[in-house]
Formats: C-alpha cells, sequence, structure tokens
C-alpha cells in the first residue's frame, strides 16, 4: 500500500482526504461517520459568538443545480452539479459544542484522526476567545474561516468575508496571540490579488492556508422567474476547481514548503484529490460530495487515490505534491507553437 500521509506542519495526516466544515459535521453522529469512512480530520461546523448568526441557520436552504442552472433533485445529481445554498452557523452554546468536539477529538486518536474546531469570524476579539476555549477544552487543531460567502447578504453582526489585507492580519494576529495550536486560516477569492491575503496570513501567525472559499452568487428560475431559493447565496462545484487550484498553485511558488496549503471549492473524486496536490496542496477539504452521497464520497475518494498511486507506482504521496505547478510555465517563456485545426478555422477560412 502507497504512504498517503499528509505533513501540514505540526499535524501529520494518515491521508489527505479531510472532511469539510458543513452541515454534516454538525453533529457527533455526522463526525463519526465521516471518521468511520477514512477521513484524516474532521473539521466541524463553523461556530462563532453571534445569535444571528446561529439564528441564520434557521432561514438555510439548499439546492442542487444541473449544468444548465436548473435545480436538480439531491438523489439524482451527477458529481458535476453545484450546491448553492444559503446557511448559517452552529447555534448550539460554545460549552456544550466544545465538549462535544473534545470527545469527538478523543474518538479520532483512536483512529489516528483529528476533529478540529471552525470560527467563521464576525468580531476579531470574540474569536479570539473563541479559540482560546478551544484550546482549553482540549482540541489539537483549529480553522479560522475568513472566507464566508454568504458575509454581504448576512445580517449585521453575524459573519463576516474578510477581503482587506490589514483586516486579515489584524484577525489571525488577534487569534494567533489566544491559542498554541496549530492554525488553518480559509481565505477567498473575493478580492484583487488573494496572493496579498496570503501573505498577510502568513505574516499574521497562519501554521496552514485553506484555498478558496465559495463564491456568492444569485441564480433565477426562468419558468418563475424569481431567484433560485428566494435569495442570493453561495455557490461551488467542480467548475469551481481549476480556479480554486490557480490560487493553490501560485501560493505554493511564493511559500514553497513553509506553509502547507489545503484545497477547497471542487473536490469531487480521487482525482480531484490527485490534481490538488499536483498544484502544491498537501491536503484537499471536501463538503459537497459528503453532502451529496453521504461518507462513501470519502471512501470513494481514498479508493481512487490509492488506486492512482498503485498505477503510477508512487510509493509516497507526497511526492507528487507541486509536481504540475512547478512544472507550468510563464506565457513568455512558451515558444511559438503549431496549431492544429481548431473548430472555429473553418469559420474563418469559409468553409
Amino acid at each position: 500500500m502507497p504512504d498517503l500521509g499528509a505533513e501540514l506542519g505540526r499535524i501529520r495526516l494518515k491521508n489527505p482526504i479531510v472532511c469539510a466544515s458543513s452541515e454534516f459535521t454538525m453533529t457527533l453522529q455526522g463526525i463519526r461517520a465521516a471518521l468511520a469512512a477514512g477521513a484524516g480530520a474532521v473539521i466541524a461546523k463553523s461556530i462563532n459568538e453571534s445569535p444571528q448568526a446561529a439564528r441564520q441557520l434557521e432561514a438555510a436552504e439548499y439546492a442542487m443545480l444541473d449544468a444548465d442552472g436548473a435545480v436538480t433533485p439531491w438523489e439524482s445529481a451527477h458529481l458535476d452539479a453545484s450546491l448553492f445554498c444559503r446557511s448559517g452557523l452552529a447555534g448550539t452554546p460554545l460549552t456544550e459544542w466544545l465538549a462535544m468536539l473534545a470527545a469527538a477529538d478523543r474518538e479520532a486518536r483512536a483512529r489516528d484522526a483529528y476533529v478540529a474546531g471552525s470560527i467563521t469570524v464576525s468580531d476579531a476579539a470574540p474569536a479570539a476567545r473563541i479559540a482560546a476555549a478551544m484550546e482549553a477544552a482540549g482540541l489539537r487543531w483549529i480553522e479560522l474561516n475568513l472566507s464566508a460567502p454568504h458575509g454581504r447578504e448576512a445580517a449585521p453582526g453575524a459573519v463576516r468575508q474578510l477581503s482587506d489585507a490589514d483586516l486579515v492580519h489584524e484577525y489571525v494576529s488577534r487569534v494567533r496571540a489566544a491559542t498554541t495550536l496549530p492554525l488553518a486560516v480559509k481565505l477567498t477569492a473575493q478580492t484583487g490579488d488573494p496572493l496579498v491575503l496570503a501573505e498577510c496570513a502568513v505574516a499574521a501567525g497562519a501554521d496552514m492556508l485553506v484555498l478558496m472559499g465559495r463564491f456568492p452568487a444569485f441564480v433565477p428560475d426562468i419558468e418563475t422567474m424569481r431567484p433560485v431559493l428566494g435569495s442570493a447565496g453561495a455557490i461551488g462545484g467542480r467548475w469551481s476547481l481549476p480556479l480554486t487550484l490557480y490560487w493553490v498553485s501560485k501560493c505554493f511558488k511564493a511559500f514553497g514548503a513553509a506553509t502547507p496549503l489545503l484545497a477547497t471549492n471542487g473536490v469531487r473524486s480521487g482525482d480531484d484529490v490527485i490534481r490538488a496536490l499536483l498544484s502544491g496542496a498537501r491536503a484537499v477539504e471536501t463538503a459537497t460530495a459528503v453532502l451529496m452521497r453521504g461518507p462513501a464520497a470519502i471512501e470513494e475518494m481514498l479508493s481512487g487515490i490509492e488506486a492512482y498511486s498503485a498505477r503510477k507506482g508512487i510509493a509516497r504521496l507526497s511526492e507528487i505534491v507541486g509536481r504540475a505547478a512547478d512544472a507550468a510555465m510563464s506565457y513568455g517563456a512558451i515558444a511559438p507553437v503549431e496549431r492544429a485545426g481548431y473548430p472555429w478555422d473553418r469559420f474563418i477560412r469559409g468553409a
């Protein structure tokens, strides 16, 4: 069997599959199911100090969209379908929530895995206090989510999406000062240059980066002429994986081995995991595939990367991290190419 281990600084995963924060990881049963399926880690549903963020979950709604942008039944949705949703944060009281996560992480230890706490920010000071409480409860890993795609639409004080470099530095610095635990920072691509945000997060003490959060979206239903879900929402899908991997590859080239990267938004299969690793990620976070197909999605991904490793003769999966990113050329370095016949040629030539 190939070694599927992933080194994330002070965290070593038995494999690169991380079940991302979502409604699936909002209960002990869901977390246990992801661990039993073989996930290297589970990121619990996010929490913060805001009652508005918890109330937002009460109005949550979810839809799968097919390739034509139409709502499709969950049970028949293809891997290429997109998740469009309106969501919120866990509303369990903090003390009770952390006790549950600590118990889940103790169970994870027996499986050589992790359960990490997640904080989707509203204000910096409460986020720091929650991080300190997570460490005091016995957790071993924290994800700080600065990428909330619902930030623009949420009620005031619920959640924020940080696209300002100074704010990223401030929030990460405050949380870093409050905890000694490994800190993953999840960033958005909704900014002029996500590399600047990445640099600020690392400078402020992020141990690893999670790239990139989902996108705010608006989807009209052409039959009813009204918005799907009745509002704007957040969207992600397999189509977004190349966008994710663009920034993963750029951060890999910028930071090298010093800053572990996790890819999220678009990972649906074992092959997608391989694409992420080749781009420079050491692990992936997946949510929609698990929401669609349950923990079997994790098992399928693991089978896929094991089969790929066997087929390519790979002894350690970590050996391929960044291989495609390292081979990528700048446009200016590419020699002139002899173009084959493209479909539009026949129109240009009048054929």
